[in-house]
């Protein structure tokens, strides 16, 4: 789970933390992160349930069916049972799927997946109740994981994806206009946070008219007090009233209104979501991050987060070739939110949306595998 999307919740999991041993995983997916992304319901305003048709022409149905229904042929009698951490947002639970459905039919282990929140589920690594964590946001638990890889409890794979984003962002419409909607620019100027202030008006808020309306990020969120800090230290506070969207749902709602009905918008976003896979936003500059200014008033932009893969240390001797096989699995946040967009627009879950990048995106995943591999998993797709 993305660190800056911590909510209120968050001392709870510090005193979990503390007490680890006697609560080792939660099954129950409490509201701090639910509320957060998990399966995106509260970040992405589902469409209608695509037709059945619509799926049995794309081949999902069959393609699920041939998962769920064995082992592949090339199951190897005492290979180990591979445990996935499955955290409850849709951009891990989409590269666990298409981790596993290779290791499933490319490999011939058998997988099984963990339901949890991020702290348990990290304990659940280190101790080998879990074996691999495809999502890593090291910022969200930076002291237990340097503890972990200090210890050998736990080995980092690498980067899944080294791009995550969050800022304040404009649809860029709004800069550039869109000729093929005959919208024209409205803010040609508009590149900087610092330029915010001369088109207050541009985004008036409907209840306070002499000022804009700045989407800020969830109301009680980590996110939403730094962002609260930005305002304040960019001096927009002045001019912008700082909205509290009552929730994730709330906020995308309003970009993708605006958006919909090509209306100026500014405000918060992050990524990967399915948003970058179907809108286009400009990110406004911010001066580049720094620890002082983190520190102080946080009047720069946001560190960036690279999200990583880490397994239990036993893995590298249970599983060598899964092991080399996800050292190898590196995607970028433009490909998860291609995968999340398709999900959104055809109201897939996240097994359906594995499927989808397994068809669609061969060129990426087959060059993680052995070709070998790589046959057995086209012939699983078909």
């Amino acid at each position: 789970m993305p660190w800056y999307t911590w909510g209120p919740w968050w001392p709870a999991w510090r005193k979990s933390r503390q007490n680890h041993d006697s609560r080792l995983v939660d099954h129950d997916h409490r509201q701090g992160v639910a509320a957060e992304s998990p399966s995106e319901q509260a970040r992405r305003p589902r469409r209608r349930l695509a037709s059945a048709a619509r799926l049995a022409a794309g081949g999902l149905v069959l393609a699920l069916a041939t998962w769920a229904a064995s082992a592949v042929s090339v199951q190897a009698a005492g290979r180990p049972t591979i445990v996935f951490a499955d955290y409850g947002w849709d951009s891990a639970l989409v590269h666990n799927h298409i981790a596993r459905f290779i290791i499933e039919h490319g490999y011939g282990y058998k997988t099984d997946a963990l339901p949890g929140e991020t702290i348990p589920l990290w304990f659940g690594l280190v101790r080998g109740d879990v074996d691999v964590s495809m999502e890593v946001w090291i910022e969200n638990q930076k002291e237990a994981y340097e503890q972990g890889i200090r210890r050998g409890q736990v080995v980092d794979l690498g980067v899944n994806f080294p791009d995550s984003v969050q800022g304040f962002f404009v649809p860029t419409y709004v800069i550039k206009g869109d000729p093929s909607r005959g919208i024209k620019p409205m803010a040609p100027d508009l590149r900087s946070v610092r330029d915010l202030a001369k088109y207050k008006h541009l985004f008036r808020d409907p209840e306070e008219p002499s000022k804009g309306r700045f989407y800020n990020c969830i109301a009680g969120w980590e996110c939403q007090r730094i962002n609260t800090a930005k305002l304040k230290a960019y001096g927009l506070d002045k001019s912008f009233v700082d909205f509290l969207p009552g929730s994730g749902a709330a906020l995308t709602a309003s970009l993708v209104s605006a958006y919909e009905q090509g209306k100026p918008w500014v405000g918060y976003y992050w990524g990967p979501t399915w948003i970058f896979g179907q809108l286009d936003l400009t990110q406004l500059e911010e001066p580049p991050y720094s620890q002082e200014c983190w520190a102080s008033n946080k009047a720069c932009a946001y560190p960036s987060v690279s999200v990583h893969k880490v397994v239990n240390k036993s893995l590298l001797e249970r599983a060598p070739d899964v092991v080399a096989f996800l050292r190898n699995y590196r995607t970028s946040m433009k490909l998860t939110s291609e995968v999340l967009a398709a999900m959104h627009e055809h109201n897939w879950d996240a097994r359906q949306g594995a499927i989808w990048f397994l068809k669609n995106r061969a060129s990426v995943w087959e060059k993680w595998v052995p070709a070998d591999v790589a046959r057995r998993v086209r012939a699983a797709l078909k």
